[in-house]
């Protein structure tokens, strides 16, 4: 197995997690799991950038998809009720 094989198959199972947790993220009521979810998200998405040879996107989207915006939905999900209501 040559190394643009075994590359790719990671990428691919990189790919499907990110899949997962956009799934997963729409469909918890929980705000704060679909928060983490969507942190997970995005910290998967910045080691896909890594290994696609952009640090420097994967840097950013670990800041500010994972970090910034998780904390500060986070905090404004404390300031209002955790469940989504159900219509």
């Amino acid at each position: 197995m040559n190394a643009l094989t075994l590359d790719m198959i990671i990428q691919a199972i990189i790919l499907i997690g990110v899949l997962i947790t956009a799934y997963l993220t729409i469909r918890f009521r929980d705000l704060l799991a679909a928060t983490l979810m969507s942190a997970a998200m995005s910290l998967l998405l910045s080691l896909e950038f890594y290994m696609l040879h952009a640090p420097d996107v994967a840097i950013a989207e670990a800041a500010v998809g994972a970090g910034v915006v998780t904390a500060l939905v986070v905090y404004g999900i404390a300031k209002t009720e955790r469940w989504e209501v159900e219509r």
